[in-house]
């Protein structure tokens, strides 16, 4: 029964992909302008022709290099804040008007701003890290309360030190959890990296690619880079699912 609904759920997702794809043939016959939308066959050449490149590669590493900052910098600050707020209840009502602030305020805003503190290489570092925070302080928050009141007075009756509880209590049982969901976030700031690159004009990025493509009206090559970054974001999202797998795996 389990593998059925595993095949299930692959034969809907692969359902969705050729939707899309069919979705993409029938708009590109319907407006037939390249300038607007580039073939199928053609944005998969140009592909092709870009993975060869050597100056892809350079700018999807600075771009994963970036991402991968922000990513470690959002967990490290929203779990350090999410502990916290777990077990020191007036840090919790404290951290929730910081934490909707950096949720709410316009992110174009903040690029600006960056823009004239910073280096273009910068700012979709801490931009992203900025996105990406509030998301992982939920998800922390959400996975230690799930950790049992019982647990909390047992370790204050025996008297364990508060470190050791953070380090051999809540942040094991919540690393399941965080782990789960540490696919979608990285793609998320994979997504808010590219955008920060783009409007910061970050030299030798993958958003800086996309905006000269765009730039030149090279349609191909920039529907390309999408299609690239959003196998990216499917190859990182799996990765992240197959750790957690056999993490729980290994904790049964």
């Amino acid at each position: 029964m389990k593998w059925g609904k595993k095949y299930q759920n692959a034969l809907l997702s692969l359902t969705a992909i050729a939707a899309l794809w069919l979705a993409w043939l029938i708009a590109y016959y319907a407006v037939r302008n390249d300038y607007v939308l580039p073939s199928f066959w053609d944005a998969l050449s140009e592909m092709g022709r870009i993975l060869v490149d050597a100056s892809f590669w350079r700018a999807f590493w600075n771009t994963f290099l970036r991402t991968l900052w922000a990513f470690l910098a959002s967990m490290a600050l929203g779990i350090a804040m999410a502990v916290c707020a777990r077990l020191f209840g007036w840090l919790r009502a404290f951290f929730a008007p910081i934490v909707s602030v950096v949720r709410t305020v316009p992110t174009m805003a903040v690029i600006l701003m960056l823009l004239l503190w910073t280096t273009p290489s910068a700012v979709p570092v801490i931009v992203s890290a900025l996105v990406l925070f509030p998301a992982v302080y939920a998800a922390a928050l959400a996975a230690l309360d799930e950790v049992g009141e019982e647990y909390g007075e047992l370790t204050r009756a025996f008297r364990v030190p508060l470190g050791r509880r953070i380090g051999k209590m809540y942040l094991p049982l919540a690393a399941p959890v965080m782990l789960k969901q540490a696919g979608g976030i990285f793609s998320l700031g994979l997504k808010v990296v590219i955008s920060g690159e783009v409007l910061a004009s970050t030299y030798r990025s993958l958003g800086g690619m996309m905006q000269d493509a765009q730039m030149y009206l090279n349609m191909p090559r920039l529907m390309a880079l999408t299609l690239l970054v959003l196998l990216m974001g499917f190859a990182l999202e799996g990765l992240c699912r197959l750790a957690y797998v056999l993490i729980v795996r290994w904790r049964a």
